[in-house]
């Protein structure tokens, strides 16, 4: 995983996080893949891609394949180290439980 968990506010929009959820998992996603993946429009998913390839997170690449040119996405190693660095923050949040000690320490109820 990342080098430390980090919360990131860029991938934490929930599509941004599909986004490198899918790519995660593979070494690059063709556009309509991620499109249909996600269940939006092209535009939208620009919008977001845009937003991760500003940041460093991920390249895409054009390959012209059956006469049609296809946009392939892939995280960078930035990209990978952030979005695992995601993950550990996102676990690290959901590791506390409202009845766990350390929460009702800290001043927290677990009862309504």
């Amino acid at each position: 995983m990342g080098d430390h968990p980090a919360f990131d506010e860029l991938i934490h929009a929930p599509k941004r996080l599909r986004i490198c959820a899918v790519l995660a998992a593979a070494t690059a996603a063709e556009f309509a893949t991620l499109r249909d993946a996600l269940d939006v429009s092209d535009s939208v998913l620009s919008k977001h891609l845009t937003a991760l390839e500003s940041a460093g997170y991920i390249t895409s690449r054009r390959e012209l394949r059956d006469s049609r040119q296809r946009v392939w996405v892939s995280l960078t190693p930035t990209g990978r180290r952030a979005y695992a660095g995601h993950v550990q923050a996102l676990q690290q949040i959901m590791a506390l439980h409202p009845g766990d000690d350390s929460t009702r320490n800290a001043g927290l109820r677990s009862d309504p």
